[in-house]
Formats: C-alpha cells, sequence, structure tokens
C-alpha cells in the first residue's frame, strides 16, 4: 500500500512530531549556552566575595549545617543496604572478610558523592529556585537592578560559593555516615567482627579513591547552585510559574549529576 505524501494533511502529521524535537533540541542548546554564559558571570563576579562573605556564611549555614540531619538519615541506611546486599552478593563466591572493603569503595567513590548530591538537589537546588523564582515574580530582582545592584552578584554568588563548598564537607560526612551503618549491619547482623571489618576497610583504601569522589561533589554542588540560579532568575507566570520552576532544577539538577557522574568517572578511574 502507497502512502500518499501529496496529502497536505499528511505531511502536517508527518512534519509536526519532527517540529516538535527540532524545538526541543533548539530549547535544549540555548538553555545550555545560557547556564554557562550564567556561569561565566558568577566566576567573573568571584573578585565580590569578601565583601559578600557574610551572606556567604549564611548560605554555608542553610545549605550545609540545616541538611545534615537528611543526609545522616540517607547515608546510614545507604551504608546498611549496601553491606547487606553486599553479603548477599559475595555467598559462596568472595570471603566475607572483604566485605568492608567492598562496601566503603563502592561509598567512597560512587554512593557518598551521588546521593549526597542527589539529596542536595532536592533540597538546595529546588529552595534556590523557588526563592529567586518568587523573587523574580514578585519584581523584587527588578528592584535590585532599579538600585543598580546586580542579581549575580548579591544574590547568584553567595549560593553558588556556598554549595560547591559545602557538597564536599557533606560528602565527607555522609563516607563516614555510611561506613558507620555498613558496620553496624555487618557486626549486628551478620556477626562479623569489628577488627575484620575496619581492617579490610584499611587494606583496600586509597586516596585516590576518596579525592575523586569529593571531586564529583565539588562539580555536583556547583551543578546544584548554577540550575538552582538559572531556572529562579527565568521564572515567570506567578505562583504557578513558581512551582513549575521548582520541580524544574530539581530534575535538571538530578539528570546533569547523573551525567556528569559517568564523564567524571571516565576521566578520574
Amino acid at each position: 500500500m502507497e502512502i500518499d505524501d501529496t496529502n497536505p494533511r499528511l505531511r502536517e502529521r508527518i512534519a509536526r512530531p519532527i517540529s516538535a524535537v527540532g524545538r526541543m533540541v533548539i530549547t535544549s542548546i540555548e538553555q545550555t549556552g545560557a547556564i554557562f554564559i550564567l556561569l561565566g558571570k558568577i566566576l567573573r563576579s568571584s573578585f565580590h566575595l569578601w565583601r559578600n562573605r557574610r551572606l556567604v556564611l549564611d548560605q554555608m549555614l542553610l545549605i550545609g549545617v540545616h541538611s545534615l540531619p537528611l543526609v545522616s538519615i540517607i547515608a546510614v541506611f545507604t551504608g546498611a543496604v549496601s553491606a547487606w546486599q553486599a553479603a548477599y552478593q559475595f555467598e559462596g563466591l568472595v570471603p566475607l572478610d572483604y566485605l568492608g572493603a567492598g562496601t566503603s569503595t563502592a561509598i567512597f567513590i560512587e554512593l557518598g558523592p551521588v546521593l549526597t548530591g542527589i539529596i542536595l538537589a532536592g533540597r538546595v537546588g529546588s529552595s534556590i529556585a523557588a526563592e529567586l523564582g518568587t523573587m523574580k515574580v514578585t519584581e523584587q530582582i527588578d528592584a535590585l537592578e532599579s538600585l543598580a545592584i546586580d542579581p549575580v552578584h548579591y544574590l547568584a554568588l553567595p549560593r553558588f560559593f556556598a554549595a560547591t563548598m559545602m557538597t564536599p564537607v557533606l560528602t565527607i560526612f555522609a563516607d563516614f555516615v555510611a561506613v558507620m551503618g555498613a558496620f553496624i549491619v555487618s557486626n549486628i547482623l551478620i556477626g562479623q567482627a569489628a577488627h575484620v571489618f575496619f581492617d579490610s576497610v584499611q587494606s583496600s583504601f586509597e586516596l585516590r579513591s576518596l579525592l575523586g569522589g569529593l571531586t564529583k561533589a565539588l562539580v555536583f554542588g556547583a551543578t546544584i547552585a548554577v540550575v538552582g540560579c538559572f531556572v529562579g532568575f527565568r521564572t515567570s507566570g506567578g505562583a504557578e510559574g513558581v512551582g513549575r520552576a521548582t520541580i524544574q532544577a530539581f530534575v535538571l539538577s538530578a539528570g546533569l549529576i547523573l551525567i556528569h557522574d559517568y564523564i567524571l568517572a571516565t576521566i578520574i578511574f
């Protein structure tokens, strides 16, 4: 059966999804360029960092200290389930003496930085987008510009450096809590002695693994802050737009974290 490609309605139906994909690609390229432009403006304005040090410290408190309870809960259960699943996978194949080595290496390289980044994407990235988006739709950012105050210096710069500095710190804390969660499971539920577990952790520890995970965390923190500021500055549409911006910031940050995780793992390891 031949298709009549001279039918204008048929051509329109075929072209509609193609044009939608094209618009999506163009929008993605435009947004990528705009994010890099914003990042360049933030880095170029970094000489204002000392002047805005109090704002940076306030953001470090909000991003770092206030995230500790949630990071602790997620990390301890991440370590616990990692140890339990590793013991299940090792059964009959690998001696359980290597349980500490397997779980700690996975935590340092992958689980610690990625899960901390995802947590901060939901808690911090969405919060930045909602806060700046509310300021945008209520014209508070326009008011700052009318007072000759650059929103990038005053709003984006403190959040960017606070998130970039605090994400590796939170990752170190999450690594420690996750390893302790793995130890609790291995000691109480599996019956492995403490010295066996920690000797395994020590024997497999490599500084490269820890530094690689912290490098990932550094990039993840910068990504979360830039995306949150970018989405917040482009928010429109009142309260409904702020809600959309919050979701968009989390989805975009989480996606970029996983993409960056693969790229950095390929380069570092």
